[in-house]
């Protein structure tokens, strides 16, 4: 398959992706998913829960862990001045501990936590008296997207894990594989020594160097934010009737496209509810300030308290 990846010369809006649909690892029914749906799992850490309380789980499942044939990966990546880093760490009983280290430029921060992950992996499925795989990573969102068919943008990654999990299941119907949150705020001990080997490595990229799709998505993207919300302050893009809100620090909410924009995330619940904020933040509500505005020829005084002209204020401070 081939990777996402482009000449940095190239415009990112005339690349997309390389997407082969029939690929064996995303094919219906015969998805590792499918076949191996009790060979897998996720263990997330218990919101209302203590930190101190996740982390004792953790040590518990390193110790239960302790045999030979048993694996323990342990991931972590992050991006610095267009750095990547991914990290993943291998344990295993009576062996020398694994490092793998990689870094390249212009990728976002999802292929190289999934890259770290990917490299773990690849690294116990090669060996040949592992039955269980533990994955430990502050990224679990992004190993549920190993399984989820429908991830093409991360495509090519998932594919090769797919792959090494396959031949890693079929070897014996004992075999699984587990994975664990572990936030980095826990500062948990295995998990803090990455964090600290990490942290001292200093990366220094080659050009002329590669893009991949994802990071030019990406770069558009904040681009056009970043245009939208100078024009949307400095000219009359929202006309003269934008309502303004302010979040709690009594700053006005600036446009964003992230989960639907900032200002309608509170009514996520009703279509009914959303129209009405929508015509109440425009102030195209059908009410009187409306009618005078474009059917002057009709009532437009407040039907509650004969107030002469019934505004969008008026219904809001004082009605």
């Amino acid at each position: 398959m081939k990777s996402h990846i482009i000449d940095s010369k190239i415009k990112s809006y005339g690349i997309f992706p390389s997407f082969d649909p029939f690929h064996q690892e995303f094919t219906p029914g015969h998805c590792v998913s499918d076949k191996f749906s009790d060979h897998f799992s996720f263990n997330l850490v218990n919101k209302k829960g203590k930190d101190n309380i996740h982390a004792q789980k953790l040590d518990d499942l390193v110790l239960q862990n302790s045999l030979s044939s048993s694996a323990l990966i342990i991931t972590d990546a992050s991006i610095k001045n267009n750095i990547a880093t991914s990290v993943a760490y291998v344990h295993q009983a009576n062996s020398p501990l694994i490092k793998t280290v990689h870094h390249t430029v212009f990728i976002t921060s999802s292929e190289a936590e999934l890259f770290a992950v990917r490299c773990g992996i690849n690294q116990v499925c090669n060996k040949n008296n592992i039955s269980k795989i533990i994955v430990i990573t502050d990224s679990i969102h992004l190993a549920k997207l190993i399984f989820d068919s429908s991830s093409y943008l991360l495509q090519s990654h998932l594919a090769a894990i797919l792959s090494k999990l396959r031949l890693f299941f079929n070897k014996s119907q004992d075999n699984s594989i587990e994975f664990w949150k572990c936030p980095s705020c826990l500062k948990w001990r295995f998990h803090k020594d990455v964090d600290k080997d990490f942290k001292s490595f200093k990366p220094t990229p080659f050009f002329p160097c590669k893009t991949s799709w994802d990071f030019c998505k990406k770069t558009d993207s904040d681009n056009i934010i970043k245009q939208w919300k100078m024009h949307f302050q400095t000219s009359n893009g929202k006309e003269n009737n934008f309502m303004d809100l302010l979040n709690d620090g009594f700053n006005i909410i600036k446009p964003s496209y992230i989960k639907g924009g900032p200002w309608l995330q509170a009514f996520r619940h009703s279509n009914s509810l959303y129209t009405k904020a929508t015509q109440a933040i425009t102030n195209h509500a059908l009410i009187g300030e409306f009618h005078l505005r474009f059917f002057p020829n009709e009532d437009f005084k407040c039907p509650y308290n004969e107030y002469p002209i019934e505004t969008r204020r008026h219904i809001l401070y004082k009605c």
